[in-house]
């Protein structure tokens, strides 16, 4: 006879671990189960050969961030966090320009005086947005454009939307762009500095704490297991099928991709439900790690504002938490946000490496091969949900057809953007939800 569980959760990123936790804590029995062989989602980590461990895509939260900082002190891990200032600059024109304070702006010559002003000035227009209702109906053109001017947006803006959203850059609404602004004008100090932290070691080490203390809880979480179904009956889901067993709970979380939620059940669920999640499109990531005996440069995020390149940017995560913390290397994330359909995603690993190379010998002519000890690329196929014009009229809620079943996933968080503090904000309010329907006197502290 199958084993009840209270809550079953499909998915061991930072949402689906929050949620588990919380019920834990509040005496529920759970399971969680995850393709995976690890921990932590898109913010899970591997391990170099020579032992070094890092992120697979490339991680870090703002000083205004207030979900990590909280989870992580709970788990009594607050002197595992480490905070620095970042160094952030600008490839331009054949040149590196640093762009870490105003003072770094007014010397941004690229823009005329006038331009370089207005580009300063924009976080101020920014400000004045209350209601991001008010402009979800533009593109981020369309919105931005009036407000900094066309060259501004030309040389400053344009390249890196197009290198974040590819094909659907002109798509996007004009939310996203206004909440990122909004947000990093108010991580800055009072010399227009900014301090990021960083979990040592990893936000997989964090993953793996939350497992820890879920299953030390009386919890269970199952790796390397897929879902290959549902079973359903009068409005509710009586099992999940796994590879060989199904598992049996009151209630069930989803926490994975649109797509894949749908693909799940699809055979139990109203046809219109799981079309209006694949309605949401999506573009996939493709990062490549690599691991040398030297560093780049001395920036930490460096935007690449130059036609033609085609990754978001230039990450030394070194030039972040230093080199010493890695057995002396330099670690290095170029990350290209690309639709599953576009050839260059099925390239092989050796194939892409040779792809970046001749890219990046643009910024850095001196740079070999031989510079690289190892290398990885990890691939996710739903890294960055697209948020279209009134996206908020037809992105799906955590309600499902199913009484006993919520979804939770990263392309509900709008209008903020994806990320591990908005994840384990959504786990503890989805955990406060499944506590309130399976009732009894349980309580989450």
């Amino acid at each position: 006879m199958n084993q009840q569980y209270d809550v079953v959760i499909v998915g061991a990123g930072f949402t689906g671990l929050t949620a588990g936790l919380a019920l834990s804590r509040a005496g529920r029995k759970v399971l969680i189960v995850e393709k995976d062989a690890t921990p932590g989602g898109l913010a899970g980590t591997f391990q170099f050969r020579d032992g070094v461990t890092i992120e697979k895509f490339y991680h870090h939260w703002f000083n205004n961030d207030e979900y990590v900082p909280r989870l992580v002190k709970e788990l009594g891990l607050e002197g595992e966090i480490v905070t620095l200032p970042s160094r952030t600059g600008m490839y331009f024109s054949g040149k590196m320009w640093r762009l870490s304070t105003p003072l770094d702006l007014l010397k941004f010559t690229p823009l005329s005086l006038i331009d370089r002003i207005r580009l300063g000035l924009l976080v101020f227009k920014v400000r004045k947005i209350k209601d991001w209702r008010s402009i979800e109906h533009l593109t981020i053109r369309e919105w931005l454009e009036p407000l900094c001017g066309k060259t501004v947006y030309r040389v400053v803006w344009q390249p890196l939307i197009d290198a974040k959203f590819s094909v659907f850059a002109e798509a996007i609404n004009a939310v996203w762009f206004w909440k990122k602004l909004v947000l990093r004008g108010s991580t800055r100090d009072k010399s227009g500095g900014e301090q990021l932290a960083y979990f040592r070691g990893g936000f997989g080490r964090l993953a793996e704490a939350m497992s820890k203390e879920i299953v030390k809880l009386g919890g269970e979480v199952r790796y390397n297991t897929g879902v290959r179904g549902a079973k359903a009956t009068n409005g509710q889901i009586e099992a999940l099928q796994l590879d060989g067993e199904d598992v049996v709970g009151r209630q069930y979380l989803f926490t994975p991709a649109f797509p894949v939620i749908a693909n799940i059940l699809d055979p139990v669920a109203n046809g219109d439900w799981t079309k209006s999640l694949r309605r949401v499109n999506y573009l996939g990531n493709m990062c490549l790690v690599l691991e040398m005996d030297r560093s780049l440069s001395d920036t930490y995020w460096l935007n690449v504002n130059d036609p033609g390149f085609p990754f978001v940017g230039v990450i030394e995560h070194t030039n972040f938490d230093p080199p010493a913390n890695y057995a002396g290397n330099h670690i290095v994330f170029l990350s290209r946000y690309i639709a599953t359909a576009d050839p260059v995603w099925k390239y092989d690993d050796e194939k892409y490496l040779s792809y970046a190379l001749e890219h990046l010998k643009r910024m850095f002519p001196e740079m070999q091969r031989s510079w690289i000890k190892e290398f990885r690329l990890w691939r996710a196929d739903y890294a960055q949900p697209v948020t279209e014009k009134d996206y908020s009229s037809y992105v799906p809620g955590r309600k499902t057809p199913f009484s006993n079943a919520l979804i939770s996933t990263m392309a509900q968080i709008y209008p903020e953007d994806r990320g591990t503090n908005y994840a384990i904000r959504e786990g503890e309010e989805v955990a406060e939800m499944i506590n309130g329907e399976l009732g009894d006197s349980y309580r989450i502290s």
